[in-house]
């Protein structure tokens, strides 16, 4: 499956796609609504078909006109998702995992819908029909295989995104390469390599910070409900949007240079709750989560294998040489060390990569054979 992204050009016409959001988010507080008084009634899950027969029934109502916006399908979809969420919620709580149910969503703050086979019809050039309207989009590039769902997405700054996503017959590209390497994710680098060839990150958030906050307190003194308001919100979203652009095409370019140079990347798995209370923003601003993300889904495209190593694995305070510990080291102070039983000196970050690496290809032939 591939899922290609395209913006539509501004027109007025985009009015009816965001009054169409506006009746899914509707939708979506009424189903939940719904799914809250049944528990409450029963202390037990609304069935998504029993909901389904009763949204198809409300449609006769003047009341419930907004089921007419968006078409069946949408609705359909709307339903299954929150029947998804509901079940992980009832399956977490039989864990005991501290969890909470899908909660109301501000209409204004929703953000899109799903159409399946009918709704929708790609036409030819840079056109597609939802509905009875036909919009325009900028096709950057050509779409590639049988389109299975096309989802009509808005963000902060009120621009319309379709997301098509896409069965195709592609086979996976083996890695150009049979090198492996080892990475420990960290503060002064980003990924730092078994193999010496590190990679820095810059700090978007921090660079475009004086700005952000600027125009968040150019937004605080402006008046509720006001057009200058509303102005300064978008200016404000339009800083947070490049930042995250910023972030997203970095991870991006990196995980392609990696994905094309190694056919093995060990990584350790991250704590990153942990890492954010510890550091704050600092860990906000690298993203890692969002950049494993990425990497595991270049890998699946290039063959790379992405090996992940327990979290609780001592990286950090083991000898790559001789494999003994060291317990002074449990102090993040201390970023270089001499083995006290080899005498080698090792940088902190250097030798847990090479630890990362020996764990992570030592688990993967292990799997292998």
């Amino acid at each position: 499956m591939r899922t290609y992204c395209f913006k539509l050009y501004s027109s007025k016409k985009n009015r009816n796609l965001h009054k169409q959001i506006n009746a899914a988010g509707l939708i979506y507080n009424h189903c939940i609504a719904l799914h809250k008084r049944y528990y409450r009634l029963y202390h037990k899950s609304l069935n998504v078909y029993v909901l389904q027969k009763h949204l198809t029934k409300l449609k006769k109502l003047p009341r419930f006109s907004c089921l007419k916006e968006i078409g069946s399908q949408a609705v359909q979809d709307i339903t299954q998702r929150i029947d998804r969420a509901y079940k992980l919620f009832f399956r977490n709580l039989k864990r005991k995992v501290r969890t909470a149910p899908p909660s109301f969503k501000k209409v204004r703050k929703y953000k899109s819908y799903t159409l399946k086979q009918a709704g929708w019809k790609l036409l030819e050039g840079n056109a597609v029909q939802i509905g009875t309207q036909k919009y325009r989009y900028f096709k950057s590039r050509a779409i590639e295989g049988t389109v299975k769902t096309v989802t009509i997405k808005r963000d902060a700054l009120g621009d319309i995104y379709l997301y098509f996503v896409c069965e195709t017959t592609e086979n996976a590209v083996l890695a150009r390469t049979g090198k492996s390497v080892g990475y420990d994710f960290g503060l002064k680098r980003f990924l730092t390599a078994s193999d010496g060839n590190d990679r820095k990150a810059p700090l978007f958030f921090k660079a475009n910070a004086a700005a952000i906050r600027k125009a968040g307190k150019a937004l605080s003194q402006k008046q509720n409900g006001s057009n200058h308001r509303k102005m300064a919100r978008l200016v404000l979203a339009r800083l947070h949007k490049k930042t995250a652009n910023q972030r997203k095409d970095f991870h991006f370019k990196l995980a392609n240079a990696i994905c094309g140079e190694y056919a093995l990347v060990c990584i350790e798995d991250l704590n990153l709750k942990g890492m954010q209370k510890r550091w704050g923003r600092k860990i906000s601003d690298y993203g890692f989560a969002a950049f494993v993300e990425i990497l595991k889904h270049q890998a699946s495209k290039t063959g790379t294998t992405i090996q992940t190593i327990n979290r609780y694995y001592a990286s950090s305070q083991i000898c790559h040489i001789c494999g003994s510990r060291n317990p002074e080291t449990k102090d993040l102070r201390v970023r270089e060390w001499i083995c006290p039983h080899c005498g080698s000196v090792h940088d902190r970050d250097r030798n847990a990569a090479k630890n990362i690496l020996k764990v992570g290809t030592s688990t993967f032939f292990g799997e292998a054979s």
